[in-house]
């Protein structure tokens, strides 16, 4: 049997310790992790999330992409009614959200009550398939320039359900603000409303001729309810 010197052992044993450790470092460099989880978030005018029960004042309102404006009030031609279902039922699985460029805007007719200015956001399904809308729309008053006026809206407290949109169905939100004339709050004329479908961030543009809007002060708070089927209350 040869006999080693110690020293030589040593020597040995520490540079196969460096080819392992030069191994172990070529095979880790170079790789890239990617999130394959998609980012969201919530937007009064780019983007709204969809599926919520519970009032959010938290939106940011963001102007995405080239609009098309659309006339104010409901579709001269009334769609047939949509169908809605709780907690995205076979109808809903049957079919996917629809885009902002699926759909046509208006706003419809208001109706006072008690204080109270209420209309209709309505979203009209002009694709040639059926899609679904579940959750708020996405709001925002602007001047001539782009400019938002006043905060972004609340949510009224309420229940979601999938609303499903064969092509020209149309479902409505309302969106709703105390008489300025009442509360006293101050107030602006938009030119026009941004409304941005559930879970989408391109908006759509509406010109507004509702009136004067609150935008300060006391009940100056405008508010949205969640998606229904049909074109009114």
């Amino acid at each position: 049997m040869v006999y080693t010197p110690r020293s030589a052992r040593r020597g040995a044993l520490f540079a196969g310790s460096v080819a392992v450790l030069g191994l172990l470092t070529a095979c880790g460099t170079g790789q890239t992790v990617r999130s394959s989880s998609p980012m969201t978030s919530s937007g009064t005018a780019a983007p709204a999330t969809g599926d919520s029960s519970a009032p959010a004042s938290s939106d940011t309102a963001t102007a995405s992409s080239p609009v098309s404006s659309a006339p104010t009030g409901a579709p001269s031609t009334a769609p047939t009614r949509a169908t809605a279902t709780s907690g995205g039922g076979t109808t809903a699985a049957a079919s996917t959200r629809c885009h902002t460029s699926e759909l046509r805007a208006s706003v419809g007719r208001n109706d006072p009550g008690a204080g109270q200015e209420n209309f209709p956001v309505v979203l009209t399904n002009t694709s040639g398939r059926t899609c679904t809308v579940r959750g708020f729309p996405g709001a925002a008053f602007v001047n001539a320039s782009g400019g938002q006026l006043g905060p972004n809206p609340g949510r009224e407290s309420g229940s979601s359900t999938t609303v499903t949109l064969k092509p020209g169905q149309s479902a409505w939100a309302g969106l709703t603000f105390s008489n300025p004339g009442v509360s006293g709050a101050k107030t602006a004329k938009p030119a026009a409303l941004l409304i941005t479908p559930p879970d989408e961030r391109d908006h759509l543009k509406v010109t507004w001729t509702g009136g004067e809007v609150p935008v300060s002060g006391n009940s100056s708070a405008v508010f949205l309810t969640v998606f229904s089927p049909g074109t009114a209350p």
